[in-house]
């Protein structure tokens, strides 16, 4: 059984991999979302688009230098293949330090909430994690440690992702899977969360805490962790300090803004029937 092609086509010289077209895939349906979702707000149109053309490069490279870091050893002997990300080997949690370091300074400077941008875009990372983690299933990465064909089987997956996890004589957990399908979960809450006018940030914390639990438990699964020491996983580390962080922010802004929801700072054309009646001559 041969595994999947990582190759999508060749034009010329040129290579153009599963991978990196999978994320972008994840990517431009995160921003059509999150632009649908930003016009309901009274924010100028495209504004996620704009600010995606300085976000997404600074995520890409803060997402590598995170990985690289964390894999001294080899890259320190191999320079050339710091930059070979069609390989893999970008890490989400240094693409989110990135992203949201990025947003913060694009806020500011157009005077828009941080918060508010954070809460519309929150759905649209969410998503884009789940679409994204089948690029590692493309790679055969991201996965766990060895199970027999039997358990696959019983978990009644697609002969292709039984067949995609069958590497070099051994099958291995999808963890990428359960990791895709936790994430279109969330997202899918994150929804929900929205049609009831949430406070401010609770959305964008809510995502941090639901993805760092989860990310948690998958991690301790996986065989080619990023680690901190000999037995611990920086990820873990990175979804404990997270949910921390997540569960106080929480409190904080359920004290900040008590009062604060959506719906109330949603445009005049947008409130149909909020105004008072006009009183008959």
């Amino acid at each position: 059984m041969e595994p999947l092609n990582r190759i999508a086509f060749e034009v010329g010289p040129f290579t153009v991999y599963w991978y990196g077209m999978i994320i972008m895939m994840g990517i431009l349906l995160g921003i059509w979302l999150a632009n649908r979702e930003a016009s309901r707000h009274g924010l100028p149109k495209g504004f996620f688009s704009d600010m995606l053309l300085y976000a997404l490069p600074i995520a890409i490279i803060s997402a590598r230098f995170y990985y690289v870091i964390f894999n001294w050893d080899y890259f320190s002997q191999n320079p050339s293949q710091i930059i070979a990300i069609w390989e893999g080997g970008i890490a989400i949690h240094g693409a989110l330090i990135g992203g949201f370091l990025t947003t913060y300074f694009y806020t500011k400077r157009k005077q828009v909430s941080f918060w508010k941008v954070a809460d519309i875009a929150a759905p649209s990372l969410i998503l884009g994690q789940s679409i994204g983690r089948w690029g590692n299933f493309i790679n055969q990465e991201a996965h766990g440690g060895p199970v027999t064909r039997t358990f696959l089987e019983s978990l009644k997956l697609p002969e292709f992702i039984i067949n995609q996890m069958y590497i070099n004589g051994v099958y291995y957990h999808p963890t990428f899977l359960y990791e895709s399908l936790w994430n279109l979960v969330g997202f899918i809450l994150l929804m929900v969360m929205r049609k009831v006018n949430p406070i401010r940030g609770y959305l964008i914390v809510s995502y941090v805490i639901w993805y760092s639990i989860g990310r948690f438990f998958i991690e301790g699964m996986r065989t080619d962790s990023l680690m901190v020491t000999e037995s611990l996983r920086a990820a873990q580390l990175m979804s404990i300090f997270l949910v921390g962080i997540g569960v106080w922010l929480l409190i904080l802004l359920k004290k900040k803004y008590p009062d604060v929801q959506y719906r109330s700072k949603l445009p005049q054309k947008n409130q149909k029937g909020r105004g008072k009646k006009k009183k008959k001559k």
